[in-house]
């Protein structure tokens, strides 16, 4: 996985990368226990995909990770740099504990699968990988609606999937496939051409069908951006609208993640700050027919 700019809100869809760390728009009082969940969420990340571990040193590493977790849900308070802070911000905030053990399996799986039949095991997944890390946020915030709940484990979930489409060459190298093994033969795509890189029509009409059902999920999870008020809805639509703006580069890459990954740059910040400070910018494309994931919906 890669980092970002911790400056700025992170808008790489991975395990740890949706937690906007140290982002101006993080109030001061949550900063301290944003930034230990973005700790334990990296360092347990980095001990499932970094180095030369084998499996089963990275699960056993995973494992001391999980006992940790139950010391804190047995009330006690680690007495380590990661863990310490991460009980402290648990019991103020109340956080679920499962999300920490859900976040967990998901590293765990990525030690030990790297095919997915189809999108139905994606999703378990997406379920696991990135999910709670939006229902953390909300809860941080002391947001509990259930609509809120579902709308953020969409989002997540298509970021996610961005990641994946992002990450396909990069997938490839660590000998990891995301993408749905089933759909793949459907489509006449093979492994081999991920590994020479090869965007042929199939892989375009391939990535054309990937790169819609993301965002039609990215969409569907949407309304949250309009809903959450204040600083975390703005950062919820900062968050939607970078989704939206690698999808669109994607795509007019016609689907090809070998030659350059799709990242955003300098140059995309200025309209993503701007629509989402002013999502009634995006009425008249609304009006046409279009929808901004800015004003709870996607364009397209």
């Amino acid at each position: 996985m890669s980092s970002t700019d911790p400056s700025v809100p992170l808008l790489h869809p991975g395990h740890y990368e949706n937690f906007p760390v140290a982002s101006v728009l993080m109030p001061w009082r949550l900063r301290k226990s944003v930034q230990a969940l973005y700790a334990f969420a990296r360092s347990a990340d980095d001990l499932a995909d970094e180095g030369d571990a084998t499996p089963e040193m990275r699960l056993i590493a995973l494992a001391q990770y999980r006992s940790q977790i139950d010391a804190i849900a047995a009330g006690q308070t680690p007495d380590d740099p990661i863990f310490a802070p991460l009980a402290q911000a648990i019991r103020r905030h109340a956080l679920p504990i499962s999300a920490f053990y859900d976040l967990l399996d998901a590293f765990s799986q990525d030690c030990t699968k790297t095919r997915y039949a189809d999108f139905g095991e994606v999703m378990q997944y997406c379920r696991r990988s990135a999910n709670p890390v939006g229902r953390l946020m909300l809860a941080l915030f002391d947001d509990h609606d259930p609509r809120h709940q579902a709308w953020s484990d969409g989002i997540c979930s298509a970021l996610q999937l961005i990641n994946m489409l992002q990450d396909v060459a990069l997938d490839w190298q660590k000998g990891r496939i995301y993408l749905p093994q089933d759909e793949m033969r459907r489509a006449g795509v093979t492994e081999q051409q991920i590994g020479t890189g090869e965007v042929d029509f199939l892989w375009q009409s391939f990535m054309r069908q990937q790169i819609g059902r993301a965002r039609q999920m990215l969409y569907a999870g949407s309304p949250l951006g309009m809903a959450l008020k204040g600083r975390i809805g703005l950062e919820m639509r900062l968050i939607l609208l970078g989704g939206e703006r690698i999808l669109d580069k994607l795509e007019a890459a016609h689907g090809d993640c070998f030659k350059a990954r799709p990242t955003l740059t300098l140059r995309d910040w200025p309209g993503i700050i701007r629509r989402a400070l002013f999502p009634s910018l995006d009425k008249k494309a609304r009006s046409r027919g279009g929808k901004s994931c800015g004003a709870g919906g996607c364009s397209h």
